[in-house]
């Protein structure tokens, strides 16, 4: 008999070598149905794989993450089953789940693909998803291994295995097909009932720009037609809300292939969307004690030597800028923490002026792979809203807790109303993957943990997610359409005061080594108005708006009224423009909402007659003839819905 430890920590006895759908049949037949993977003692295994030893069983179904990823990882197994049907003599090399589905690399040598042979594909995977073939595990030897996949001149395969230890390694058997892989399938090909290939995309092997280019093919599967119906539904949904597209259509930024790939031009519109944002957030950092610095878009090479992020950073960053002077060197700005050590060391100080709050709105640069730029979410030039807590340890509690209260401030007053806490810590089996003590890092995670408990957050831990010098709480915010971001970040650090020799005198006359607190509630300026832009489909909380509201007058001769209520609406500070073009109502109404201006005023003889306003909402909403004092009242009440008071 072996124990077996269940979620809710009941453990109950069974049989050496049960296996967990056995597990899943004694608790019951309709959880036994639903389940679909499992792990166990932290492994991803089989619902099939005999149990040997006590441990911890986990079993997962389509509603949870890990099922999911078991799901989508066998449908990639159906789809190189397919490929290789379909395209005899291609060269397999590695297919995962990702966040949303899977994809295979697939090296296809003269022959090629593309979304037109979807539907020929999605065929042949649906026919070998209805044979109900098992997915069964079985140890290779390595040498065994090698042989197989030399005879078939893969190159790919024999790299990954050559890589691993022998006695490590499996394959997976599913109909006629074999993969090399280390696990977590689903127990039949039957329970992929729909399956869509989404794209196709070149991916460098290893993603090593030196390596060969392969066709990654994408897809995602489900359960159940209405799953995948819906999905797409929700994928078109997204395309009409890509920030791409409605920055285009907003004129909020462009990109220009002289200046680079990967660093925006903010457009008037964008410029003054940012300001409004920066100035938000200003105001709120002062209620909160921070003061503004400002620093260099460059720095010394020894300056980021220093800090580390020239070990962890300087071979996937820009190159160094070398000087007229022999041996002089600087990079572009990765990080704005440096500079703001080097603001601390300034001059000394005592425990009596701590904390000192340092924030910039610092522009940074990383040389991102051009196959991995993205709009504004992945870009080579980018500013944080950063700033840099320097503290005594017995204030931490208080400013970390204080920040937390900030970054809520900032998700309220923006609608991001869904999230969870992301405590990441540092993995302990990659120590090298970190900078700084034991000791330093048990206190700032016990830190992280005591303020994310004591403030109420709904949070979860996530080993290996640390920053290399520090553990953090990031913010996973859900968007409009269910797609999770990481937007805010908070990090605690007692190693950079270390390295950067940063001290205080303390109320025993003796020097102290501050503690740092790293945050940045927006996270970069770029990523979170893409990310805002498709939360909001470019409908943003009306304080934020670029124009609250556009006058049309009904023909020129209402001009001179038009201009006086814009008059009016300029002195009760409500953005606005005047369209006294000689052009139709319509179109103009229709130009409006699809620059989605929330309030539209048609000023004609009616309205110059009793000195009122005519008001229709971005939607279709009219509101009636009203005076211009009462649409300002609207307007506040609604700034005020949204627009929060940072106390």
């Amino acid at each position: 008999m072996i124990d077996i430890t269940l979620p809710d920590g009941s453990v109950k006895p069974f049989e050496k070598n049960v296996t967990p759908m056995d597990v899943a049949k004694s608790i019951s037949e309709g959880l036994a149905r639903n389940v679909i993977s499992a792990s166990y003692n932290g492994t991803t295994i089989e619902t099939h794989t005999p149990l040997e030893t006590d441990g911890s069983l986990v079993l997962y179904t389509w509603n949870d993450k890990e099922g999911k990823k078991a799901f989508w990882h066998s449908t990639a197994h159906v789809l190189a089953q397919a490929l290789e049907e379909l395209y005899p003599g291609v060269k397999l090399s590695i297919g995962p789940a990702i966040e949303n589905g899977f994809y295979y690399d697939v090296d296809f040598g003269d022959q090629s693909i593309s979304e037109k042979d979807f539907k020929v594909i999605e065929d042949k995977m649906l026919e070998i998803s209805r044979g109900k073939h098992d997915f069964k595990m079985r140890s290779v030897t390595k040498e065994k291994a090698l042989s197989l996949y030399k005879s078939q001149k893969n190159e790919y395969k024999v790299e990954l295995i050559e890589n691993l230890e022998d006695g490590t390694i499996t394959f997976c058997d599913h109909s006629t097909f074999t993969d090399l892989c280390r696990g977590g399938h689903i127990p039949n090909t039957g329970i992929i009932k729909a399956i869509k290939l989404l794209s196709v995309a070149g991916a460098y092997w290893r993603g090593d720009e030196k390596n060969k280019q392969l066709t990654r093919v994408y897809g995602i599967s489900f359960p159940k037609q209405k799953d995948l119906t819906e999905y797409l539904e929700l994928l078109e949904e997204a395309k009409r809300r890509d920030h791409r597209k409605l920055g285009k259509e907003l004129e909020l930024f462009t990109f220009s292939a002289k200046v680079g790939q990967g660093l925006p031009l903010w457009l008037p519109k964008g410029a003054a969307l940012r300001e409004r944002l920066e100035n938000f957030l200003k105001k709120a950092q002062k209620k909160a004690g921070y003061e503004m610095v400002v620093t260099p878009h460059i720095g010394q090479k020894e300056l980021y030597v220093t800090s580390g992020h020239y070990a962890k950073y300087g071979a996937d960053s820009f190159q160094p800028i070398h000087t007229p002077a022999e041996g002089e060197e600087f990079l572009l700005k990765p990080m704005n923490c440096p500079h703001h050590c080097e603001i601390y060391n300034n001059r000394p100080f005592s425990y009596k002026e701590l904390p000192k709050r340092y924030a910039e709105f610092g522009t940074v640069y990383r040389y991102e792979q051009s196959g991995e730029l993205h709009g504004l979410t992945r870009v080579r030039g980018f500013t944080q809203d950063d700033a840099h807590i320097f503290c005594t340890p017995d204030q931490l509690d208080k400013e970390f807790k204080d920040v937390i209260d900030l970054v809520l401030y900032v998700f309220g007053s923006l609608g991001f109303e869904n999230f969870k806490a992301q405590v990441s810590l540092r993995d302990p089996e990659t120590p090298e993957k970190y900078i700084g003590s034991d000791e330093n890092w048990k206190k700032a995670e016990a830190a992280i943990l005591n303020a994310a408990i004591d403030k109420g957050l709904d949070y979860v831990i996530e080993t290996g997610e640390a920053a290399f010098y520090g553990p953090k709480l990031d913010f996973m915010v859900k968007d409009a359409l269910g797609r999770n971001w990481q937007l805010g970040t908070i990090q605690v650090d007692y190693n950079l005061p270390e390295r950067f020799d940063l001290t205080y005198k303390g109320s025993d006359n003796e020097l102290h080594r501050p503690v740092m607190i790293h945050r940045a509630p927006f996270g970069s300026m770029e990523r979170f108005v893409a990310i805002l832009l498709e939360h909001t489909g470019g409908n943003f909380p009306l304080w934020l708006m670029p124009t609250q509201a556009i006058i049309l007058s009904i023909s020129e001769k209402y001009e001179k009224y038009a201009e006086k209520v814009l008059n009016l609406l300029e002195n009760n500070e409500i953005r606005a423009l005047a369209d006294n073009r000689n052009e139709t109502i319509g179109k103009k109404i229709r130009e409006a909402e699809m620059q989605k201006v929330p309030y539209m005023i048609i000023v004609g003889e009616n309205e110059e007659g009793e000195n009122k306003i005519t008001v229709r909402q971005h939607g279709g909403e009219d509101l009636g003839m009203i005076s211009v004092d009462e649409f300002s009242k609207i307007v506040e009440t609604e700034i005020n819905k949204t627009l929060k008071t940072f106390k």
